[in-house]
This record gives structure tokens, C-alpha cells and sequence, in this order.
């Protein structure tokens, strides 16, 4: 829908009916303190011709690459139904539910949203979804230090091999709460964390699977550890890796506590790092502590199907200052994308989708592996994902390899100094054996080119 500014005049007469002199008033109760002040750098306007060519021409410095990149955001193939379906306009402007008489076909997609992820995580419970998966991540930290009424030490172990850009937004939302953060480094050679802290000191254990490095820690003995010491378990995973490997309601002898991740892989293109949507499960026992909207179902006086939002005490618009949390709006349009996504596909077709993934994954590390100038850095089992180790730094490759067309993967020491010499790289069920043929000959073209 195209943007019409309001007038002068226009501004004039909507204060006026209000009885305030200014737009400016309308923000008093902001402290000056926390406000930007003058926007010097913005420049004046331009035509709407102007404007189309210049975007037109960003376009266009897309159009060349196949991308490689994953560390948290993967491009699948979204069958074009999804967003055709999306855009429709009782899809695109439906907002809170609040009125179900009036929101029972926006009450029934999220609905069926949080069936479809208990079941493919194996879990209980399911809210609408909150923010991203590091929300998503911080809200489940800050959900076991309420739910974890036995341990009061309000520190909670994080697994070093989790996204870095997740453990930093955890540390941002949770630290002004009182709540410590202890990040246990990962083995060098496995790529994942092992065992080792003092039972009772934590009140959570947080752990990602498949890990940053598409590595696969020993969820089981994690999770049996985390509840014999006290602690709740809290798991972060891939949703696509969960239709191939064990879900989080299944580890050890008693299932994750808490389950989040990013439902990115769900139908949403990767555009550019959002707006995404994080998806939230965890056990009936504890779901009064469980952030974000509820969906529920019922029946009317007809006894035909309905459906309401439900334990609504717990949220910000019934009791604010007793809420579990601020985050009370969900991503109703990236949920939509993402039930529709898992609609199309079903259970057979999300498999599919990640066994392609796997085995496009395994198909370039040979390839490369054959070459004798690449080594995979870690060992063990890897989804979809991993660290490949080079003999130069990565941050030298990448940019030679761009200029071939090949995005190649993320540079891991832009976050791990022991590994500038290695790249991320991910495979998708998009990427064909001509791709990653075309992957490895621009790679040794760029070593190449730099005398190795």
C-alpha cells in the first residue's frame, strides 16, 4: 500500500481535535535524556522516481550470488502457496485476537501453529510465538529461574557453542534482572560442551542442538545431568533438524523442560535477518511461567469448535506488573507463513527437506575434503552445518570468492579468534551436485589466488 505524508494542515487539525499544541508533546513523558535529538545525517527527500531507480539499483547488487551462509538464518525453498496464501488481506491485517467472536479464523491458524510444533518437538505446550529465537532464548532463561522454585541462585549455564548472537542478546535482556549468565567453553576438537560444573549451582542448563557449529552435543546425558544437579533443561534447536533428529521432549530420561528456537527455516525467506518469529514449548507442569499467548480450544453452547486465548493473567495487557513477561505480541504474519509452510510439506516433506540438507551437507565436505587444502574442523556428527578449516584466514577467502558469485560461508573469527581460519558453511535442499561442484572450484580458485 503506497505511503501518503500528512499535510501541515493535516497535522494541524488532528492536534487541534486533541487538544495539543504540537507533535512534539505527544512525547513528554520520554526524558530527554533518551531521546536521539536532530536526525543530521537524514537526507531531504526525493522524487518517487528517484527513489525507485536508486532501489532498483540495491536490487540489483543481490542478483549474482549463491549463498552458503547459515550461523542462525537458512534459505530453503518456500513453496510459492505460502506467501501467496500470506498476503491475503484478512492474513495481512489481522492483529491481537483479543475479541474471539470476531478472531476465530486468526484464533484456529495459531492453533493449529502450536499443535504442529508440540509435535514436532515432542513437547506439551506451545505459545504463539514470541519475538526471534534469541528472545525466545532470554524468555526461556528468564522462565526457569520463576519455574525452578528450588533452586534460588539465579545463575543459569550456558553452552558456549550456542549462536554468539543469542548468548549477547540473553545477556542484554536477563542482566539488569539480577540473573547470572555463566558461558562454559566448548571442546576444541568436538566442538561442544561436556560436563563439567557443580551440582546445584545453576538453576538452568541451556543448550543448543544442532549447535552454532552444526555440531550435535550428547543431548541425552545433558539433560539427565542438568535434573539430577537440580537444574531445568532448556534446549534451542533448528526446527528442520527436528523432523531428523531426536526432539527435545525425548532426551534423556524425563525431556527437555523448555524448548525454543527460530522458526526462520519455517517458510520465511532469509531477507536480510527478519522479521522472524521464535517458537516456545515446555511441559504442562510448568506453563503458567510460559511467556507470550496461549491458544486454546473449546466448545460453545452449539457445541461446535472455538477458540480463545487463554491464561491470560499471566500477559501485560491483564496484570502489568505481575506479567511474565513484556513480550506480549506475537509474529502473527511469520506464524501464519510458517503454518502454512509445515501444512504444504507434512511430516514426510519436512524430513525430506532435512535428509536433503544432511546429505548436500556431507556431499561438500568429500568434495573438499578431497581437495587436500580443506579439513573439517570438528568431529562428530553435524546437521546441516559446519566448520571448515582452511589454510589461510577465512576473512582473506570470502571476499575473492564473492567476486565469483559464490557467497561461501561465515567467517567464524569474527566471533572465535582460535577460529579465523575457518569458515561456517551451509547446505541447504536448495543447493544441486552442480552448486557444490561450482562451491569447491571457487574455493580453490580463491586459495589459489592467494599462493596456496
Amino acid at each position: 500500500m503506497p505511503f501518503v505524508p500528512h499535510t501541515p494542515n493535516d497535522e494541524r487539525i488532528m492536534l487541534a481535535s486533541i487538544g495539543v499544541t504540537s507533535i512534539e508533546a505527544l512525547f513528554d513523558e520520554i526524558p530527554q535524556a533518551l531521546r536521539s535529538g536532530e536526525l543530521k545525517q537524514t537526507p531531504s527527500g526525493i522524487s518517487e522516481m528517484e527513489l525507485l531507480r536508486a532501489m532498483n539499483e540495491r536490487a540489483r547488487l543481490d542478483e549474482m550470488h549463491l549463498s552458503f551462509i547459515g550461523a542462525g538464518a537458512y534459505e530453503h525453498h518456500i513453496p510459492s502457496a505460502v506467501w501467496d496464501l500470506v498476503g491475503r488481506g484478512e492474513f495481512m491485517t489481522a492483529y491481537t485476537p483479543y475479541q474471539a467472536e470476531a478472531s476465530q479464523g486468526t484464533l484456529q491458524l495459531i492453533y493449529e501453529f502450536q499443535t504442529m510444533m508440540t509435535r514436532l518437538l515432542q513437547m506439551e505446550v506451545a505459545n504463539a510465538s514470541v519475538y526471534d529465537g534469541a528472545t525466545a532464548m532470554a524468555e526461556a532463561i528468564l522462565m526457569a529461574i520463576r519455574a525452578n522454585k528450588k533452586n534460588k541462585s539465579r545463575r543459569v549455564l550456558v553452552a558456549g557453542d550456542i549462536n554468539p548472537a543469542y548468548i549477547e542478546a540473553c545477556q542484554v535482556i536477563v542482566r539488569n534482572q539480577g540473573i547470572e549468565l555463566k558461558v562454559q567453553g566448548f571442546n576444541e576438537d568436538s566442538g561442544v560442551i561436556g560436563l563439567a560444573a557443580e551440582p546445584g549451582e545453576f538453576a538452568a542448563l541451556v543448550v543448543s542442538y544442532p549447535n552454532y557449529f552444526g555440531c550435535l552435543p550428547d543431548v541425552d546425558a545433558l539433560t539427565d545431568w542438568c535434573h539430577e544437579n537440580g537444574a531445568l533443561m532448556v534446549g534451542v534447536v533448528n526446527p528442520t533438524a527436528m523432523a531428523l533428529l531426536k526432539p527435545p521432549g525425548e532426551w534423556g530420561k524425563q525431556g527437555a523442560d523448555i524448548a525454543v528456537g527460530e522458526g526462520q527455516p519455517l517458510g520465511i525467506p532469509v531477507s536480510s535477518g527478519g522479521p522472524y518469529l521464535g517458537f516456545m514449548c515446555c511441559k504442562q507442569a510448568i506453563v503458567r511461567q510460559m511467556p507470550g499467548r496461549i491458544i486454546g480450544r473449546t466448545s460453545d453452547v452449539d457445541g461446535s469448535d472455538g477458540f480463545a486465548l487463554t491464561l491470560q493473567a499471566r500477559e501485560q495487557h491483564i496484570r502489568r506488573a505481575k506479567a511474565t513477561s513484556n513480550i506480549c505480541t506475537n509474529q502473527g504474519l511469520l506464524v501464519t507463513a510458517a503454518t502454512i509452510y509445515l501444512s504444504l510439506l507434512g511430516d514426510v516433506g519436512l524430513r525430506s527437506v532435512a535428509i536433503r540438507s544432511h546429505q548436500g551437507l556431507q556431499q561438500l565436505l568429500r568434495n573438499l575434503e578431497s581437495t587436500g587444502k580443506t579439513k573439517t574442523r570438528f568431529t562428530g556428527p553435524c546437521f546441516h552445518e559446519a566448520a571448515i578449516e582452511l589454510p589461510i584466514p577465512a576473512r582473506e577467502v570470502l571476499p575473492l570468492m564473492a567476486e565469483q558469485g559464490i557467497l561461501g560461508g561465515y567467517d567464524l573469527g569474527l566471533s572465535f579468534r582460535a577460529l579465523e581460519n575457518c569458515l561456517l558453511v551451509n547446505v541447504t535442499e536448495t543447493k544441486t551436485e552442480q552448486d557444490l561442484a561450482l562451491y569447491g572450484t571457487t574455493l580453490l580458485n580463491a586459495l589459489e589466488a592467494k599462493g596456496c
